[in-house]
């Protein structure tokens, strides 16, 4: 393991728990982990994708709590709290987006991310993203895809963004027992903690009462934005 990986105290602190509550989950396999010369040690990479899996089967009391653990871990580090609206503007909001495949959706979003000035390199952002839905597929059983690569690639980034594009018709796209999707986010991230705070955010805000029955009824993205402006800020 990496000598930047965690041990129990050191998880402890970064998830806001006591080290006796951190070995107790390992020990129950509720967190992943293994022992090295008979200490705890837990790689960084499997606690970030541990808290993405969370994040992704947790309802809205849960993922507020998870955001609260990234919150204070944020505060601690003494980075800026994550704002949609504003990671999200308008110019990166695509109404109406009409790719048939998923191929051509990815392909698409990634290069009219780029044409913002964001994103550097779009070829290498679509190809991670189609090893990231090979390996697990973002989509869920709402109709919406959390689209971002296995790790962040900060070499082909301009800055932390979001896009977002809403199909005039849902495609397949690996969504659970056949779901098809027609509202994509594209999280570009320069950190695994800063991609957590997004998609524990991103989240919350699909999950807020008619809020996605309301963007994909947005005829463009100015009111998308509105309505995203609007129910972020509703959340506590």
């Amino acid at each position: 393991m990496s000598a930047e990986d965690f041990d129990l105290a050191s998880l402890a602190v970064h998830l806001h728990l006591t080290p006796e509550q951190v070995r107790k989950m390992a020990e129950r396999d509720k967190i992943p982990g293994r022992k090295v010369g008979g200490e705890w040690r837990f790689s960084t990479a499997e606690i970030h994708q541990w808290f993405e899996d969370r994040i992704g089967a947790s309802d809205e009391k849960e993922l507020s709590q998870v955001e609260r653990v990234l919150q204070q871990q944020a505060a601690h580090d003494m980075v800026d709290e994550v704002d949609i609206p504003d990671l999200l503007p308008p110019g990166r909001i695509f109404i109406p987006s009409v790719a048939r495949t998923k191929n051509s959706l990815i392909e698409s979003i990634c290069r009219l991310t780029a044409d913002t000035g964001v994103l550097w390199d779009p070829d290498k952002m679509a190809e991670a993203l189609h090893s990231r839905e090979a390996l697990h597929p973002t989509a869920l059983e709402n109709g919406v895809a959390m689209l971002h690569p296995r790790r962040p690639i900060p070499g082909i980034i301009g800055e932390p963004f979001l896009s977002l594009a809403i199909q005039t018709a849902a495609i397949p796209f690996g969504g659970p027992r056949g779901t098809l999707t027609d509202v994509f986010f594209l999280i570009g991230s320069t950190d695994e903690a800063l991609h957590l705070r997004v998609l524990a955010r991103l989240s919350r805000l699909i999950q807020a009462a008619d809020f996605l029955q309301h963007l994909r009824a947005a005829s463009d993205s100015k009111t998308a934005w509105d309505l995203i402006m609007s129910t972020d800020a509703q959340l506590t």
